[in-house]
C-alpha cells in the first residue's frame, strides 16, 4: 500500500488556454480539486509555495478553507521556503489551519530553492546573522519553528495583562498537539537527508536534486531515502519515519491524454545548474498507456523506497481534467503496482 496525493503549483495566467486566468480561479480551484480528490479516494492534498510569481504563495489561508470543507484526506505543503517566513506567527498560522482540520496537516518545509527575486527574503524583512548564509538562515528558522510546535512555555508573561494568564511562561496560541511530528523537509542532498533524519522531520524528495554520482535519477533518490532511514533509525526516534516522492505521471487513457501529454513519455533524465556551481539531476515524466506504465513506475526505485508518492498535476487544465488524471492513476495504474 503507497498513500498518494496531488501536488499542485497553482498557475495561473490570462493565457486563453488557461482555467485559471486568476489568483481567485487558482484558490478556488484548489480547494474544489481537494474535495474531489477525497471523494475518489485520494490521500493527500499538497501545495507548491513560490514567492512572487503567478503561483501559490501563502498557504495557510488555503489549507485552512481545505481542512474545512474535507474531513480525510491529508493537506499539506511541498515546500515552504523558510527564508521568508517568521517562525512564531508561522506556529500560530499552522496551529490554527490544524485545528480546523482536526489534525490532518503534514507541512513540507525547507531552506528554499532559488526564487523569483534575488534574495526575496530581504523585502520580507529578513537578513542572514552575522557569518549565516540565506540556507544557514533557512534551517535556523526551521529549528526554531519546529521547536516552538512543542508548545513549551518561553515568554515572560506581563504581570498586569488584559486577560488572566495561567503559571508559568506563555506559548503562542493556538497550539495544536502532535503537529510537531508532522513537519516534513524538503531535501534536495543526502547530508540534508540525513540532517533531517536527526531532526526528526519526515523527508520530501522532489523531481530534482544535487546530483552526487552521475546515476540515474531514480537511485540517486533511492540512495537517498536509504541514508536518510539509516540516520533515522541510528538517531533513535520511536515512531516512524514518512518519505514522499515527487514524480509527474500520466496514463493515456483518451485522445485528450494523448494530445497533451503522449510526448512526454519520450522524456529522460537531464542534467543542470540550478545554483551557481551545484549541479543537479532533474528526473523525467511518465506518460503511457496503463499496461506499459506499470513496468515503468515498478523500475523507479526511488518511489518503490517512499510511502507516499505525490502526482505533479497540470492545474491549470481545470478541476475535471485533474480529477480525470488522478483517476486515471488510482483505476489503471495503481493495482497493478500494489499501491491499492
Amino acid at each position: 500500500m503507497k498513500k498518494i496525493g496531488f501536488l499542485s503549483f497553482g498557475h495561473w495566467s490570462a493565457h486563453h488556454a488557461y482555467s485559471t486566468p486568476s489568483a481567485s480561479d487558482t484558490l478556488l480551484q484548489s480547494i474544489d480539486l481537494a474535495v474531489a480528490a477525497e471523494e475518489i479516494g485520494l490521500d493527500g492534498a499538497y501545495f507548491r509555495v513560490h514567492h512572487f510569481a503567478a503561483q501559490l504563495a501563502s498557504p495557510f489561508p488555503l489549507l485552512a478553507a481545505v481542512g474545512a470543507r474535507t474531513s480525510k484526506i491529508e493537506i499539506g505543503t511541498a515546500v515552504i521556503d523558510m527564508r521568508y517566513e517568521n517562525p512564531l506567527y508561522m506556529v500560530e498560522d499552522a496551529g490554527a489551519a490544524d485545528l480546523i482540520s482536526r489534525g490532518r496537516l503534514q507541512l513540507g518545509i525547507s531552506r528554499g530553492s532559488p526564487e523569483q527575486v534575488i534574495d526575496g527574503w530581504h523585502y520580507f524583512g529578513y537578513e542572514p546573522l552575522p557569518g549565516e548564509t540565506d540556507a544557514d538562515m533557512g534551517r535556523r528558522k526551521g529549528l526554531e519553528f519546529l521547536d516552538r510546535l512543542k508548545g513549551k512555555g518561553f515568554a515572560q508573561p506581563n504581570p498586569y495583562p488584559m486577560f488572566p494568564n495561567p503559571p508559568g511562561l506563555l506559548r503562542v496560541e493556538p497550539h495544536s498537539a502532535g503537529l510537531r511530528e508532522r513537519i516534513w523537509w524538503g531535501a534536495a542532498s543526502n547530508a540534508t537527508a540525513v540532517w533531517a533524519a536527526e531532526q526528526g522531520m519526515h523527508l520530501q524528495s522532489s523531481t530534482l536534486k544535487f546530483d552526487e554520482s552521475g546515476k540515474p535519477f531514480h537511485i540517486q533518490q533511492a540512495e537517498q531515502i536509504r541514508l536518510y532511514k539509516e540516520a533515522w533509525k541510528k538517531a533513535g526516534h520511536k515512531r516512524e519515519p514518512r518519505v514522499s516522492v515527487s514524480r509527474s505521471i500520466f496514463a493515456l487513457v483518451t485522445d485528450q491524454d494523448r494530445l497533451y501529454f503522449g510526448q512526454q513519455g519520450k522524456s529522460a533524465d537531464s542534467f543542470g545548474y540550478i545554483e551557481p556551481e551545484k549541479r543537479a539531476v532533474f528526473g523525467k515524466s511518465y506518460a503511457a498507456e496503463p499496461d506499459q506504465l506499470i513496468k515503468q513506475l515498478a523500475e523507479d526505485e526511488a518511489i518503490q523506497e517512499a510511502d507516499t508518492l505525490l502526482l505533479t498535476i497540470p492545474n491549470t487544465l481545470g478541476v475535471d481534467y485533474n480529477v480525470h488524471v488522478l483517476s486515471s492513476i488510482l483505476e489503471h495504474v495503481a493495482p497493478g503496482l500494489g499501491w491499492r
